[in-house]
């Protein structure tokens, strides 16, 4: 939700041009996480002020707008020490979409100070009605445009007051004053060539990017006061020619401004909420955490905190990230989504490589190894995801059950956090995220560690906050997930759920045969994966005939295909904006087949599992009814009369088939947002990363 993207250049040869250009391409890798308006702040040709351009619709309408106002024609003569600009992708939270309300969001009409923020400032209005009592007239109805104005107001009264303040120091004032979640960026005409990032609840990272050979791995975080973080920056300012003073303190975090002779060297910083908005720049790049105030300018980078906490690190590392641009671009496909579909064979090799052996039918995930025995000794797992890893977590618990012979309970994590659900010591908590940073998620996290429950993460992104706050996890390996539906990353975690149970189940001799027939049916999944994609001009038809023109559909289904049904379900409600819902077969008579007649589509998931009785039982239902229903089965299932539209799937395993099953419902739904002539990748009012509740 929001995207953020800032640049920061010393002794760079960029032009206004160049950075303006850094900053759409940006916001446009950031498209994916969902907005309504997108804007930027860039230094004008006197290098004094900044230009801020703001637009309602698409980044290609900002475009529009700085072609139309000649921005990028506007270029200084002159080099200066440093190039600076931000940019912001807004999800309207406070506010409709309107080039006023879209950020940088600025705290008088000379823009003395620009913020762009992601997430809530929950007590904004109380902020507000202090700072209209202090004069302030708001021109916006965001939350954001208090920061700016609360940045203004405490400049104010320490130039009043005769006290020089830093820009560090000035924002550690302003950010003590927030409440809620937020990632920033601030800037000012007061402190040029410096900038300021924040974050608390919502992700932020810094890109690095040198001509030099870094010396380091790492920055020091400084807690409480220190003489370089509070003292005037602009006056400590060193000269683009000349070395430092011998006075001036050097630390770690400075050795990526000097070279060994002193002498400042062109290094450029990158801001952005996803690392996909720096990956063509720089892979080195750091992660804040929460309550971080990064600061970079004339004296180095620094990160602090305000206050130090028990056990809390003292560096942030500098991590390589370990995708190529090429991941995060479409190449020959129409949609981000349609490519992640067709790249799940892949993708579900990627996330067992390494980790199952299929001669000798062990499963080892390096990332909960040490773990492993606690586990065992646990009195109940307890799943906490939101959305399609809800599904997924859904879509494993009769496995994990069956496996581990350990009580397992899914859990929404709103609706968690809502009862505040008993947890103990002796319980094991596993979150599930794609992105790693979904807010209501972390929240549940921070919940049960404060339980003192053995938290374990399953993620997509390395460096995210539920990687870092959880005490071992696993990686799924799915690659860059672009399309706000989810996808490949669902069968990916499906797969790494499954790999823990089996990890888990290996001291039981009993089991032997059940997890060596599950280990068999995870080598025989990509290409099964690959067999079923190539039903999609089958399952194009069927879109266009038989569902383009209906309002609703209803999927069924009984036992491990209840989580396809709801997934199935979620993915057509989210891209083709269709009514859908996904229907456990066994509670047909008890309210839903008051829906069944003859104009009421229905799919019906019937592929061979113990449950198929129950399920041939629920077609009788419906046909009975008049129902239409369209059946997914198995390959060479005689049962299935050809009277009935059918999408035949391979035959695997039953707590692998859903992985198969998903597949057509994918494709359904992604063929049906294209004939309604919707945007795919990005449906509307939604967002890939939902970084607040």
């Amino acid at each position: 939700m929001c995207g953020i993207v800032g640049y920061l250049g010393f002794l760079s040869d960029k032009t206004r041009s160049q950075i303006i250009d850094i900053l759409m391409a940006g916001l446009a890798r950031l498209e994916y996480r969902g907005y309504d308006s997108a804007g930027l702040a860039v230094l004008n040709a006197e290098n004094e002020n900044f230009d801020i351009y703001r637009q309602v619709g698409k980044v290609a309408a900002l475009e529009a707008l700085l072609k139309e106002r000649d921005a990028r024609h506007a270029d200084s003569a002159v080099r200066t020490v440093a190039s600076l600009g931000i940019a912001h992708t807004r999800w309207a939270t406070h506010g409709v979409p309107s080039p006023i309300n879209s950020h940088p969001q600025r705290s008088d009409p000379d823009a003395q100070f620009i913020v762009v923020h992601n997430g809530i400032i929950t007590n904004y209005k109380d902020l507000k009605t202090l700072l209209e009592k202090k004069g302030f007239k708001f021109e916006s109805d965001t939350d954001t445009e208090c920061i700016a104005k609360l940045a203004l107001y405490i400049y104010d009264q320490q130039l009043q007051s005769k006290c020089p303040v830093s820009l560090p120091s000035l924002a550690k004032a302003v950010i003590k004053e927030l409440e809620g979640a937020f990632a920033i960026l601030l800037i000012s005409t007061h402190y040029p060539n410096e900038i300021i990032a924040a974050r608390r609840g919502s992700p932020l990272l810094l890109g690095v990017k040198s001509d030099m050979k870094m010396k380091i791995d790492f920055v020091d975080v400084e807690f409480g006061h220190s003489d370089i973080f509070f003292m005037d920056s602009r006056a400590a300012a060193p000269s683009p020619v000349k070395p430092p003073s011998a006075g001036l303190r050097h630390t770690n975090s400075r050795t990526f401004l000097l070279e060994e002779d002193g002498v400042p060297q062109k290094i450029e910083f990158f801001f952005a909420s996803d690392p996909s908005a720096v990956i063509e720049h720089t892979k080195k790049v750091i992660y804040l955490e929460d309550d971080d105030i990064a600061y970079v300018g004339h004296c180095g980078l620094h990160i602090h905190r305000i206050k130090r906490e028990d056990g809390a690190t003292t560096f942030r590392t500098i991590q390589t990230l370990e995708f190529e641009l090429g991941e995060i671009m479409k190449g020959c496909y129409d949609h981000f989504m349609q490519k992640e579909i067709i790249e799940q064979p892949e993708s579900v090799v990627n996330t067992m490589r390494g980790r199952v052996s299929f001669a000798d039918k062990k499963v080892v995930l390096g990332g909960i190894k040490a773990y492993i025995p606690l586990i065992r000794r646990c009195r109940r797992i307890v799943f906490i995801a939101c959305g399609t890893s809800f599904h997924s977590s859904l879509a494993v618990r009769g496995v994990f059950e069956e496996l581990t012979e350990i009580p397992v309970s899914v859990e929404l994590a709103s609706d968690f956090l809502d009862r505040r659900c008993p947890i103990f010591r002796d319980d094991v908590c596993i979150f599930i995220s794609q992105s790693g940073e979904t807010a209501d998620t972390i929240l549940a996290l921070r919940y049960c560690l404060e339980c003192g429950a053995l938290c374990v993460g399953v993620t997509n992104m390395v460096g995210s906050t539920i990687c870092r706050e959880t005490q071992c996890g696993v990686h799924i390996n799915a690659g860059p997930e672009i399309g706000v539906a989810s996808t490949k990353a669902y069968s990916s975690q499906v797969i790494s759920l499954i790999m823990m149970a089996l990890q888990l189940s290996e001291d039981r001799a009993s089991l032997h045969e059940r997890r060596k027939e599950i280990i068999d049916g995870l080598e025989a999944i990509p290409a099964q994966i690959k067999t079923v994609l190539k039903l999609e001009p089958g399952l194009k038809t069927l879109a266009r005939t038989l569902l383009f023109n209906e309002k609703s559909l209803l999927i069924m289904g009984r036992g491990y295909q209840y989580a396809t049904c709801l997934e199935g379900a979620l993915k057509i409600k989210e891209v083709s904006y269709m009514h859908s819902e996904g229907i456990l077969a066994g509670e047909l008579k008890h309210g839903p087949l008051a829906l069944i007649d003859e104009n009421m589509p229905a799919i019906l998931i019937m592929t061979r599992d113990s449950l198929y009785p129950k399920v041939q039982s629920a077609l009788c239902q419906v046909t009975a009814r008049k129902g239409r229903p369209v059946i997914i089965c198995n390959t060479g299932d005689d049962e299935i009369s050809d009277k009935y539209n059918t999408i035949r799937i391979p035959v695997t395993v039953d707590c692998l088939q859903g992985l198969l099953n998903i597949i057509p419902l994918q494709l359904l739904s992604y063929h049906l947002a294209v004939l309604h002539g919707v945007d795919v990748d990005c449906p509307r009012n939604l967002a890939k990363s939902v970084t607040v509740e």
